[in-house]
Parts: C-alpha cells; structure tokens; sequence
C-alpha cells in the first residue's frame, strides 16, 4: 500500500481521501503514526464508514418459489407415507399368505405325485371357477367404502359391507354346486379320472373356506378404507404359524390324505376371520362404521352391482390369463419340460405380484377418500406419486428377476433342462414387471374413482385383444416356444401401462369429485385444497 495516497501534497497536514475524493479523517500528524495506520488493513468500521450502504433489493417472487418447492416436497414425502403405511402391512400380508400357500403345495408334494398333480388341479379350478369371482366382486365396494370413508358416512359403509357380505354368499352357492359336480367336467375336457377324482375331492373340502372367503374379503376391505391394516397383518401371520401344525394333523393323523390340506386351508382362513372380528370389537372400530344389521341392506343392490361386476370380470381376466398360459404351455412340443417351468417361474411373478398389489389397494383407498372428502386435486397428487413409485419399484423387480435368474429354478428342481429354460425366460419376465406395476396400481386408481368398468375394458383389450394372438403367433407361429408366449404378454403389459397413464392423464379430478359425492349421497362442495390448507394442516397437526 502507498502512503502517499494519504497525503496532500499542498499541506504538511495528512490527510485520508475517501472513495469519492473528500476528506474522510484527519489522521495523526507524527510521520511514525502515520506510515503504521498507512499500511494497516482497515477496520470495519471505518470500511462501513468509507462505503456508504446499499440497498439489496428483497426477491420476492423467489422466496414464494423456494417455499412452494417446500410446500411441495413436503406433501409429496407426506403423501408417501400415507401411501405405504397401508400398503406396507398388506405387503406383509401378502407374503404371510404366500408362505401359506408354499406350505400347501410341499405337502401335496410329499403326498405324492398324483397328489400334487390333482392337488393343482383343484387350485386352479377354484381359482378360476371361484376365488377369483368371490374376490372381484368384494371389489365392487372398494370405491363407495374408500368415498363414504373420506365423507364420513358411517352409516353407508355399514350399508356397504352387509350388501356385499350377502351377495358373495349368494354367489357361493351356484359356485359351490359346480365344484361338488366338477369331476365329469373335468373327464369330459380329457383331464386323467384319477387326477379329475383327487381334484374333485380337493374341492369338496375346500367348500367350508369359499364360504369364510365370503366374510374375510369384505371385511378386509372395510378395515383397510379406514387406513385400518394392522388386523390383517397379524390375522394371517397367525394362519401362517398354525397352517403347518394344522395340516400335518389332518394330513397324518386323520387320514385325510389331499383333504386335510384344504381343511387345513379353511381351518387357518376361519382364524383369520375370527381375528378380524374381535378386533373390531375390542377395538372399538365398529361403533364408527357399524352401525348394527338393517334390512336396507337387501335393497338397492344396484349400486353396488354396477360397480361388483365390473371388477369381478377385471380381476377374473387377470387371473385367468395366466392359467391360459399354463394351457397353451401343455400345447407345445416339449410340454413336460416348458408346463414345469411355467410353473416355477408363476411362483416367481406371485411373489413379486404382492408388491404392485398392495400399492394398488393402498391407492384405491387414498384415492377414495380424498375424493369422498371432495379433495381432488389431493387425489390426483396421490394418484401421481403411486404411479411413480410403482415405476421405480417395478425397476427393482426386473433386476431382481435378472439377478435370480440362474437361482431360482434350482430352488424347486434339479432337471438341467428346466433350470436351463427358466434362466432364460425370467429376463423377460422382469421387463414384464415393467408394465405390470403401473397398470396395476392405475388399476388401484380407476376402483378408487369407481371407474372399474375403464379397467375391464382396457385389460380386456390389451391382453386379449393385443397380448394373447400375438403369444400364439409367437409362440407357435415362429416357434418361440414358452420365449414367444412371455413376449406376448410383454406387449400386452406395455401397452396397458401405456393405456392407463394415458386415462390417468386425462382425468377431470373436479369432475370425478362431484361423482363421488352424488355416488355416496352427499351434496356437492367446494374444495379446499390449496397450499394456505395445507399449510393450515400442518400446523394443527
């Protein structure tokens, strides 16, 4: 630093110019004092002193931004974990019932091959021909539960679950004369006697559970709408403990053989009602959504069957298109090998199907209640985050399919051919995960909006219209054998995804909201659902 700039060549007084050119301070006359303050750094006070302040002008279009940004990471994060503390315990649930379903079939296998043979014959009958009906129909109440839940219209969602209840017990009863009778159908479609007879006997006892089904679906369906899930959890968890004790007793110390694996079944399901019943007593849940039995419940059935039967056939297309590929698997050339292997490989998508599941009840329900509560724009921001979470998961379960690929088919058999051909199929069975997990849980979204017949008509579509002539060109036309008939369903999943976020993207949510509200008997409102609400929310939360 240069003294010199300190001092006035016409003056012997030194002198320390400001920025501007005027005098700023009369330093000390003696030269030492001088040349030291000279080559100092100054202070901050005399900085603040020299500069004179300036005004920062306050952006405050960019502060409202920053905070929307918050506004809306924090509603995003809020609203995923509303999403997965429902579908999480069901994700539980779920793999507690596949466990179940594993302990079945090792002792069917134990029992023998004509045993299991039959054994899996009977499931797939009561699959098809039952389980997938009782279910889709439980399915009907989804949207009018979930909508009722966010209007708090208690006595509706009693209403709700006593007509659903009666009419799945009505549908029992045909569906239960058909499997007492199944064994000559089963005969007359070429099926072995022996097999058709184990079968047959299979479903018999399997009569007592179609019935508990009946209770258990609605029920469940009414727990979770109320983002009630823990009974469920803890239900089938006790199931899974006591189905293999159970079976094993009625198997070896009854004598009654393929039998006792059904009763075994019934058995653990009846543990499973009575679970979810006393909870509901001792929890107090039925004082809010039970408001005891009325004859109401015979009438106006209309409703509900508008919405029952659309998803009965929506969940019935999906289950039976993979039974279909078993059947069209036996029509190949090397059937044994490409049969055994379908079947390994549909216990690979039944234990990764559970994770798309759950998301797309957990959906179904926000979706309803926001829009009970006549909160749409909440129900579409619920509906984009599923779906984007569901992206991102089914990335997960493509690479788990690919990294197992080699894992997997030893877990179940030893033939090198059949490991051989399910190391090869199951890439392209994760990319079909690809499809699969946003198609479901869009699924999830339209029975939220009470929207299943769209569903049934973009599933009935895509994989019967698009997915299954172009398995059967593949897989027999060009010979691609079991490759060609995935590739089918590969297409068919894309292009049902696609369809979905296509409808999912063209919803009016307003217009959705009034319907909900005219479907369960409420007057139209107007929404309150802005960022001041939330904000509103937050704070008294």
């Amino acid at each position: 630093m240069n003294p010199s700039r300190f001092v006035d060549r016409t003056s012997s007084t030194p002198l320390l110019m400001g920025i501007n050119g005027t005098t700023a301070i009369s330093p000390p006359t003696d030269h030492q004092t001088l040349l030291k303050q000279s080559c100092r750094r100054p202070t901050i006070s005399e900085v603040n002193y020299l500069i004179p302040p300036r005004k920062i002008p306050i952006n405050y279009s960019c502060i409202t931004e920053i905070l929307k940004k918050f506004i809306i990471y924090f509603q995003v994060v809020d609203e995923i974990k509303n999403l997965y503390s429902i579908a999480f315990p069901l994700i539980i649930t779920g793999l507690l019932v596949y466990g179940k379903s594993v302990i079945s079939i090792v002792f069917m296998g134990k029992l023998g091959k004509e045993a299991l043979a039959g054994g899996s014959l009977g499931n797939g009958v009561a699959n098809i021909a039952g389980y997938s009906i009782i279910s889709g129909l439980a399915m009907g109440m989804e949207g009018i539960s979930s909508q009722a839940c966010g209007a708090k219209q208690w006595s509706l969602m009693s209403q709700i679950l006593q007509r659903t209840i009666l009419i799945l017990l009505f549908t029992s009863l045909p569906i239960s004369l058909l499997w007492l009778h199944i064994e000559p159908i089963l005969i007359f479609f070429g099926q072995d006697p022996i097999i058709s007879s184990t079968a047959s006997s299979y479903l018999a006892f399997c009569l007592p559970d179609l019935f508990f089904q009946s209770f258990i679906n609605p029920l469940k369906i009414h727990l979770r709408t109320q983002n009630i899930t823990f009974p469920l959890m803890l239900g089938s968890g006790f199931a899974l403990v006591l189905h293999g004790p159970i079976t094993y007793f009625l198997i070896y110390r009854t004598g009654l053989g393929i039998g006792g694996i059904a009763v075994a079944a019934a058995v653990t399901d009846f543990v499973l009602l009575i679970t979810l019943i006393l909870y509901m007593l001792f929890s107090g849940v039925y004082k809010r959504s039970w408001q005891g039995f009325s004859y109401e419940c015979f009438q106006e059935w209309r409703p509900i069957l508008g919405l029952a039967i659309p998803s009965c056939v929506s969940v019935c297309l999906e289950w039976w298109w993979y039974e279909l590929m078993i059947l069209l698997s036996g029509l190949l050339s090397n059937a044994a090998e490409v049969v055994a292997t379908m079947g390994i490989v549909l216990q690979a998508t039944s234990l990764i199907y559970i994770f798309p599941s759950a998301l797309s009840l957990a959906v179904s329900t926000r979706v309803g209640i926001e829009l009970g509560a006549n909160q749409p724009s909440r129900a579409r921001t619920s509906s984009i985050i599923a779906l984007s979470c569901a992206v991102i998961t089914s990335f997960l379960a493509m690479s788990f399919m690919a990294t197992l690929r080699n894992v997997w088919g030893r877990a179940f058999t030893e033939d090198e051919t059949i490991v051989s051909l399910t190391a090869t199929v199951l890439p392209v069975v994760g990319l079909c995960e690809l499809g699969n997990f946003p198609q479901t849980t869009g699924c999830g979204v339209l029975r939220g909006s009470a929207r299943p017949s769209l569903g049934v008509t973009i599933n009935l579509g895509s994989f019967y219209g698009i997915g299954l002539p172009l398995a059967v060109i593949l897989g027999f036309g060009f010979r691609k054998g079991l490759m060609g008939l995935w590739l089918g369903l590969l297409v068919a999943q894309i292009v049902c995804a696609l369809l979905m976020v296509l409808v999912l993207k063209g919803t009016e949510w307003r217009k959705e909201a009034n319907r909900a509200r005219e479907l369960i008997g409420v007057g139209e409102a107007h929404e309150n659902d802005g960022l001041g609400q939330y904000i509103r929310i937050k704070v008294m939360n």
